[in-house]
């Protein structure tokens, strides 16, 4: 066995030797495991939430949305727009036209995000799933149906089964407004309530209607333009592949996002909380591998005669140093390991047991737990930084060692 880490474990694990050394190592040990644990249990949280967001935003948004660079909308029966569109990986295109309109029930006014849909809008999103009340549905013969966000919904004071319908008022293009007849300047329809829907979030849940694309384009005055069109992909298709072939086929005249791309904003903004917290996390960690220097420059000075009876036997100078550096490693590296299995430890327990909750009202919530997926990358990512942190702070007592070594200051 290598003489330097045998004489290192022996240090670490006499069972002779319980003195406040080996008190502080095990403090030091504890805290180095009590930091690398919170790191890997928090990362796990917010991959957790990340993955609750996209789930959430995947049952509504499409695989791929195409926009207009410029202008609310465009008119895609081009040559080009076949041509990019032609591709056999696509499994369906809906058509969607997006504008600003006001509902009025009763004496209740709302200003609404229409979003007017194809039929082919229900097979490419999952919104069976999202519907709280009523059904998704367009049109039954002649009868037009909206399905609002929920938040809507108890704004206006409707919901599925009334008889009233909703009135429509859309400012009509390019259309001054005739004073004595302010009405005429604005394009009216009606809707029945057929549905509500629940995202939770505020931006859809309280401002959005979805409606038959034919009522959207007879309220905004359009013949074939669209706000956007939302493909799904055949199942196992690259997205990243089929969007570089739609970009290079229709240019820079137009955008083209995946999921994550059209709720940029929220993506960003979990992952700066996820790397802030695990910075602000790094440097408690440092804090805490800095602990290790006391009792390592503790056993240097109690390890005096021993550090005298090598250099008498014949032991090297980098000998003796190397059996301390052992020691610092010996330390934070069973600091590192007992937090990385209780940090995976409790993660895979909350993951299957739910142990923490989100409140104490069940169903207040989209989950009631604390949501965790523990990511293989981040837990190498949290052993590598831990690793490095500790290392670095044992350079300087182990420094300091060689010097006196030099200079025969334990002669």
């Amino acid at each position: 066995m290598n003489l330097p880490i045998f004489i290192a474990r022996r240090y670490l694990f006499s069972k002779k030797s319980h003195n406040a050394i080996n008190v502080i190592s095990l403090v030091s040990v504890c805290g180095i495991a009590v930091a690398t644990m919170a790191m890997v249990t928090a990362l796990s949280v917010f991959n957790g939430f990340g993955s609750l967001v996209e789930t959430t935003f995947s049952a509504f948004d499409p695989e791929l949305k195409i926009t207009a660079v410029k202008g609310k909308v465009f008119n895609y029966h081009t040559d080009e727009f076949k041509k990019a569109l032609e591709n056999p990986e696509i499994e369906l295109i809906s058509e969607s036209l997006e504008d600003n309109v006001l509902f009025r029930f009763n004496n209740r006014q709302v200003p609404v995000l229409l979003k007017g849909v194809s039929e082919d809008f229900k097979y490419l999103t999952s919104m069976d799933k999202l519907i709280i009340d009523g059904s998704f549905k367009l049109r039954e013969d002649v009868v037009e149906y909206a399905t609002v966000g929920s938040g809507l919904a108890y704004t206006l004071g409707v919901r599925p089964g009334y008889i009233d319908p909703i009135d429509i008022f859309v400012p009509k293009r390019d259309v001054q407004v005739n004073l004595a007849n302010p009405s005429s300047a604005f394009s009216q329809g009606k809707v029945q309530i057929g549905g509500v829907f629940n995202l939770n979030q505020p931006k859809f849940d309280e401002q959005m209607a979805i409606v038959p694309i034919e009522l959207a384009r007879t309220l905004f005055r359009y013949n074939n333009e669209v706000s956007s069109l939302d493909i799904k992909l055949k199942e196992g298709t690259s997205v990243q592949k089929i969007k570089k072939d739609i970009t290079q086929t229709l240019g820079s005249d137009y955008l083209i996002e995946d999921r994550f791309e059209q709720q940029k904003a929220s993506y960003r903004m979990l992952q700066i909380e996820k790397w802030v917290t695990f910075f602000i996390l790094s440097f408690i960690l440092i804090i805490a591998a800095f602990n290790v220097v006391g009792p390592l420059s503790i056993l240097i000075i109690e390890k005096k005669n021993d550090i005298k009876i090598l250099k008498s036997m014949g032991a090297a100078n980098e000998t003796i140093a190397r059996i301390f550096l052992y020691e610092g490693w010996l330390i934070s590296f069973f600091g590192i390991l007992s937090g990385l299995f209780l940090g995976l430890g409790i993660s895979f327990l909350q993951q299957h047991f739910g142990l923490l909750k989100l409140g104490g009202t069940p169903g207040a919530y989209m989950v009631d737990a604390y949501p965790v997926i523990v990511k293989f990358t981040d837990v190498l990512l949290t052993f590598l930084i831990v690793c490095i942190i500790c290392i670095s702070t044992i350079i300087y007592p182990i420094h300091n060692l060689k010097k006196q070594l030099s200079i025969n200051a334990f002669s």
